[in-house]
């Protein structure tokens, strides 16, 4: 029961997340990667904050609780603001399709620093959803050497690295703490740093008039993103980070469902296979740990 909870909770993040990187790359192209990460992370602190008030006094001794939660959100910052920049620069497909470098990253980390391990099976299954999901988020002219040398693809795989990082300490500090506890610090400090660097650079007056002009847009982006991380916090408690990680990861065949309903894009033949592919594999692969 406990496992199939965590899977459940995984894949509400590929709902979250599917919907939430949708729409985040449109306001990161209308408003500002930072101005995004701000609001996205005000969201958080405002709607999480009734849950964690009463945990808050272990926090702030500055043991090394507080050490933890402080570097993951350091690193988590970093890499949604490569993963946000890569999006604004890029073509989406081709940054998506990068994206999924996070996966064996994060399971390289829970193996490494964990002792977290994945069987044969479980590995096999992942290398095929990594690679229908690779099929899905590309078209023939991306393979091309100058779709492959643009800035969004430096940026996205720099962004990849970081994100499973990511992935990786903020389900551990989630089994270290709590899940909405880690997710409400993460949103602290993204904030706060982010509200230095619109203050330094005198961009919060835009973004506060941008704000006005498209609040349910922005309220829609930030609750689907801080959503997306609870889920994951709660399903890496519960089950192997690397399986909550690639279970997650099938967002992208969701984002792809999304533009092929509502932008009205047409998926090629192979495309149309790895979706088979990524969704049968994903699905193979909570049935293997069921």
């Amino acid at each position: 029961m406990v496992f199939e909870l965590g899977v459940l909770f995984a894949v509400a993040s590929v709902v979250f997340w599917g919907f939430g990187d949708f729409l985040i790359q449109r306001s990161a192209k209308k408003i500002g990667d930072w101005e995004t990460i701000f609001i996205i992370c005000i969201t958080g602190i405002i709607v999480l904050m009734p849950f964690v008030y009463s945990d808050l006094g272990a926090v702030l001794a500055g043991d090394s609780t507080f050490l933890i939660l402080f570097g993951v959100s350091i690193v988590l910052l970093l890499a949604s603001l490569f993963h946000f920049e890569s999006m604004k620069r890029g073509k989406i497909a081709v940054v998506e399709s990068v994206m999924t470098m996070e996966v064996p990253v994060t399971i390289l980390f829970a193996f490494f620093l964990i002792n977290e391990s994945i069987d044969y099976a479980g590995i096999a299954l992942i290398v095929a959803m990594l690679i229908g999901l690779f099929m899905i988020s590309t078209k023939p002219h991306h393979f091309s050497r100058k779709a492959w040398l643009e800035k969004g693809v430096f940026l996205a795989l720099l962004g990849a690295v970081l994100m499973g990082a990511s992935n990786f300490f903020v389900g551990l500090a989630s089994r270290i703490t709590n899940p909405l506890l880690t997710v409400w610090f993460v949103d602290i400090v993204g904030a706060a740093v982010c509200l230095f660097y619109l203050l330094a650079n005198d961009r919060f007056g835009r973004m506060a008039r941008d704000m006005k002009n498209s609040k349910r847009a922005l309220l829609q982006v930030s609750l689907l993103d801080n959503f997306g991380w609870i889920a994951f916090a709660l399903a890496a408690t519960l089950i192997p980070i690397g399986i909550a990680v690639a279970l997650s990861e099938s967002y992208i065949a969701l984002a792809a469902v999304l533009g092929l309903l509502i932008n009205k894009e047409i998926l090629l033949r192979y495309q149309k296979i790895g979706l088979v592919i990524s969704v049968v594999s994903a699905i193979a692969l909570a049935a293997l740990y069921a």
